[in-house]
């Protein structure tokens, strides 16, 4: 069966943080909204504040958190993926984010092509 997955939750595999990338897969396997597709990618330069865990969507704004460790970690990043699954553009204020990830934000980038000429 093709993969349909146009949204993602990328695992940093090369982070040494509380949990491995293999522990965050099983704790957020089954917790995601639909469309969505778990990926485990070389080092996202997080590395002061493992482990980091980035979310990506095409026409999407992109994030990247960080000190993910426990399971109110797992449970706030299913909460924002069902948040940025619902987003036309996936842009989301921090206060409106969940709260357990509120410090744990690393960057939000805009996404391709909404970059405004100079």
């Amino acid at each position: 069966m093709p993969d349909t997955s146009d949204h993602f939750l990328l695992i940093c595999s090369t982070c040494t943080g509380a949990l491995t990338n293999d522990d965050l897969r099983g704790a957020l396997t089954g917790k995601l909204p639909g469309g969505f597709a778990i990926r485990t990618v070389a080092c996202m330069a997080g590395c002061d504040r493992p482990t980091t865990v980035g979310f990506q969507a095409v026409g999407k704004a992109q994030y990247l958190f960080g000190d993910i460790q426990t399971t109110q970690d797992m449970d706030a990043l299913a909460a924002f993926a069902l948040q940025y699954s619902n987003s036309a553009d996936g842009w989301t204020n921090a206060t409106d984010r969940p709260r357990g990830l509120m410090t744990k934000t690393l960057s939000r980038m805009p996404c391709l092509g909404s970059e405004v000429p100079s």
